[in-house]
């Protein structure tokens, strides 16, 4: 797009109000891309962008994804732009680009890597197209923002560049077909043992044929939709993976990765099957900008799920875990549980589902409790439940409409005074399970753990 003198009147004021926020120690990952689309609102068409662009998005995971190219192309010695501290709509992208621009809005470097908002796409892909895109996932979320995946998937279609290579999860039905026309990149798991024949989730996203409305049959179901499956009537179905995983060694931290008749074996940094996926697609992204099969598992050895995803300390004997449970994302809520009930040993849950807190712009829509599966949590090795903050009513409802037994459970608004309640004995794990925007709750949580451990059992080696 041609620059005229509102494109840079609006380049320098953002630049200006970036610098500002900067000095006053401000988060300045927002506003400053905010003020620029005030003033030119093709201004994200209008500022150069870098050579190669790689976008994520998707349901879930698009944080974790880019949070890993992130940190293994710096381990590696790339030089890039990212939105990793910024928002995901059009006003951070802008904002990012803007930061890595200079005084006449030049690109300085020659790769991005972004983090794209699904519901965005309206405003993003009109004015920037990625070189790669990876969609991880489609499912329901923010029900009042995001309505369904058909909503989501038709704004995708109409506005991803043709140009775009796509980098999709095979084994979402609905991802898989995005952007039908452009050039594919597939990723999928092979059977697992742990696939089962019939579904054990409340929904499922996709139930008939998008093009023929024909009962879509299954080979095998991982979970919600995801699974290998293909229309009664026509060729629609789950496509052939360019990459997949032929071997998934949990035992070991070991997967084996194949692409055609090549096959590499990359070391695991979780046993969690979301991120296994997000691995994959990790894998793709990286061996399309260069590196090596060498490189990319020096760095997944070294490498962590970021803390506010998932983390696990061995504390005085106890294991205490804390994981991400996002609310109003029932798929989300319900992998968290489904993991939680898999993990060996005997186990307490504190749950914090803080969808009405300022920051997730919450409503008083609680359709997503019940799209949940809380009777995952209905488990013999699961010994207690602790349920507490804002929503603690709605969801102490939702687990005894789970058959979960009362005297299982406690149920509190306050946070610390509810986690005072917990019965450390015949407990070998503490899970935390908490929403997106209560990460200072759920630290203060976890101290509080630890503090009841010292009293009650600080003799315990």
């Amino acid at each position: 797009m041609k620059r005229n003198f509102r494109f840079y009147l609006a380049l320098w004021i953002a630049k200006l109000a970036s610098f500002t926020l900067k000095i006053l120690r401000r988060n300045a990952t927002n506003f400053p891309g905010k003020v620029a689309l005030t003033i030119c609102p093709d201004f994200l068409g209008k500022i150069e962008k870098p050579k190669t662009i790689v976008g994520v998005t998707g349901t879930n995971g698009k944080t974790t994804v880019c949070n890993m190219i992130n940190d293994i192309l710096a381990q590696n010695g790339y030089q890039f732009i990212n939105n990793k501290y910024g928002s995901n709509i059009n006003e951070g992208i802008t904002t990012t680009l803007l930061q890595g621009s200079s005084f006449f809005g030049k690109a300085k470097k020659e790769l991005a890597i972004l983090e794209i908002d699904e519901r965005s796409a309206n405003k993003v892909y009109p004015y920037l197209t990625p070189t790669y895109l990876v969609c991880t996932n489609l499912f329901r979320d923010s029900l009042m923002r995001n309505a369904h995946t058909e909503f989501i998937s038709d704004i995708l279609n109409q506005y991803i560049p043709k140009e775009t290579i796509m980098i999709e999860n095979a084994d979402d039905l609905i991802c898989s077909h995005i952007a039908e026309e452009n050039q594919k990149i597939y990723f999928s798991i092979d059977r697992l043992e742990t696939d089962t024949e019939s579904f054990q989730n409340i929904t499922r996203d996709i139930r008939v044929c998008p093009r023929c409305y024909a009962p879509l049959e299954y080979e095998y179901v991982r979970y919600h939709h995801i699974g290998k499956a293909h229309c009664s009537k026509c060729d629609f179905g789950t496509p052939k993976p360019t990459y997949h995983v032929t071997n998934l060694d949990l035992e070991n931290k070991k997967m084996t990765v194949a692409k055609g008749e090549q096959e590499e074996v990359y070391h695991l940094i979780s046993d969690n099957i979301i991120n296994i996926y997000n691995m994959l697609a990790v894998i793709i992204v990286l061996k399309q900008l260069g590196l090596s099969q060498k490189q990319i598992n020096q760095s997944f050895q070294n490498l962590k799920i970021v803390e506010t995803r998932y983390s696990k300390e061995e504390y005085q004997g106890y294991e205490i875990v804390t994981q991400l449970a996002k609310g109003m994302n029932p798929i989300a809520c319900s992998l968290a549980f489904d993991y939680t009930k898999k993990q060996p040993g005997n186990k307490a849950v504190i749950l914090i589902l803080d969808d009405l807190h300022e920051e997730a712009h919450g409503s008083e829509n609680t359709a997503w409790q019940y799209d949940t599966d809380y009777e995952f949590l209905n488990d013999e090795s699961i010994k207690q439940i602790i349920i507490a903050g804002p929503r603690y009513l709605d969801s102490y409802i939702r687990c005894l409409m789970a058959d979960i037994p009362a005297k299982k459970m406690v149920h509190e608004m306050d946070l610390l005074e509810a986690t005072s309640k917990l019965k450390l004995e015949g407990i070998d794990k503490i899970f935390i399970l908490h929403d997106l925007y209560s990460i200072t709750e759920t630290k203060q949580i976890k101290q509080k753990v630890k503090e009841m451990i010292d009293v009650t059992f600080g003799d315990v080696p």
